[in-house]
């Protein structure tokens, strides 16, 4: 194994054994875990099994398949925002209206 495989693999190990102990410490609640959880998996697996992440970068057109990585890790992080935001406005709306019933009351 290379430098960047190493270094791969131990980060996204590192991420998924950090996001666990977050779970676990209540730091952070599992939906919102999900997503992060299987960023990292999929970035540790395509950091162990190289030839597949040789095949879906030349896939996908990338001439540098460790660059794929932080792409699949860039996608799931905008998956992530976006959930994000879809929880904000679901708050949003809820604050609006109980600051509405509260001024009716």
């Amino acid at each position: 194994m290379n430098r960047i495989t190493i270094l791969a693999v131990g980060a996204s190990a590192l991420l998924l054994l950090y996001i666990l102990e977050m779970v676990r410490r209540r730091k952070l609640r599992e939906e919102y875990s999900i997503l992060w959880l299987a960023g990292s998996i999929v970035i540790l697996v395509l950091s162990i099994m190289r030839g597949w992440l040789e095949w879906i970068s030349r896939a996908a057109g990338i001439a540098y398949p460790p660059s794929f990585l932080f792409l699949v890790g860039m996608f799931f992080i905008l998956l992530i925002l976006i959930h994000f935001s879809i929880a904000i406005s679901k708050l949003h709306q809820m604050n609006k209206k109980i600051a509405q019933d509260l001024a009716i009351l």
